[in-house]
């Protein structure tokens, strides 16, 4: 596997965000080692399944490798910080002394005592769904380590957050949270070109609450953040697809892929790999394109 990282774009791999406006947008894959996530729980919760999972993802081209020990999908109930830390810090370490050095890896967690033990193990990003509500401390962790860290859009808790959400208008209520999480991180010290953020789809949506914030993506893109688009199979899509079985999502989350890519965005968040790369590929050579001309 050493021997196939060579061959990747290692300037992609020097991880300032502010750096990604200039770049190809990266595909984020994910590794939740939970029993319980809304597509793929259970299916590498052993430290076996989650190596040859990450090996998978880097043959396909993956960037950075999003690893959460606690799953987030609606009604979820939470999970301790140490039950987190025993879930993902093996998985990390084993990446790290077995297969790859040089491939990001972010943490996908609400609490900075997980987000620490991660960073510790050597994970170079937090990916915050809760955009430091639920433990500010996590901001402070950021700004001390100086590790980049992802704020994202979402309602309450996973556990209520499908409970009824509501909106007058989502894109301007998403963008106003997201510019008072954003200048709660920089009062914690977090540097500015440290800062992404994300709109949180499928996180206290409502369906066309999604439809509307995918075609505004431009409005957040110009915030002046980079930005990590999350539409993995999720469920808003098959209701628009009359589909029920989130597997059965590839094409449509690389349709919004590609819609992404052309709005200016710069991180994706995908269960599938190859097909979100080649999505990912294609609308960006599209879209330099379009900028020549």
């Amino acid at each position: 596997m050493m021997s196939q990282l060579k061959h990747r774009d290692s300037s992609r791999l020097v991880f300032g965000i502010n750096t990604l406006y200039s770049d190809k947008p990266l595909i984020m894959g994910i590794l939740n080692v939970t029993p319980d996530s809304f597509s793929d729980g259970g299916k590498f919760s052993g430290l076996d399944e989650a190596i040859q999972q990450v090996e998978l993802m880097l043959s396909e081209g993956v960037d950075i490798i999003d690893i959460g020990g606690e799953s987030t999908r609606p009604g979820s109930d939470s999970v301790a910080a140490q039950e987190q830390i025993q879930r993902v810090v093996p998985v990390i370490q084993a990446i790290r002394q077995q297969l790859a050095d040089d491939v990001l890896l972010s943490i996908d967690t609400t609490l900075s005592e997980v987000a620490k033990a991660a960073l510790d193990a050597g994970a170079n990003i937090i990916n915050d769904v809760s955009g430091g509500r639920v433990d500010p401390s996590i901001l402070t962790l950021a700004a001390q380590t100086g590790m980049p860290i992802i704020l994202m859009h979402s309602l309450a808790t996973p556990k209520t957050m499908q409970d009824n959400p509501y909106y007058i208008d989502v894109v301007l209520e998403v963008l106003d949270a997201l510019k008072e999480g954003i200048e709660a991180a920089l009062k914690a010290g977090v540097k500015k070109e440290a800062i992404a953020i994300d709109p949180g789809i499928g996180f206290g949506k409502r369906k066309q609450d999604n439809i509307d914030l995918l075609a505004n993506l431009d409005a957040i893109v110009a915030l002046g953040f980079p930005v990590l688009l999350g539409t993995s199979r999720k469920r808003f899509m098959g209701a628009i697809c009359d589909v029920s079985e989130p597997s059965e999502l590839v094409i449509a989350t690389a349709v919004t892929t590609a819609l992404g890519v052309m709005a200016g965005v710069q991180m994706f968040r995908v269960h599938d790999v190859k097909e979100n790369r080649q999505a990912v590929d294609v609308a960006w050579a599209i879209k330099q394109a379009s900028v020549v001309a």
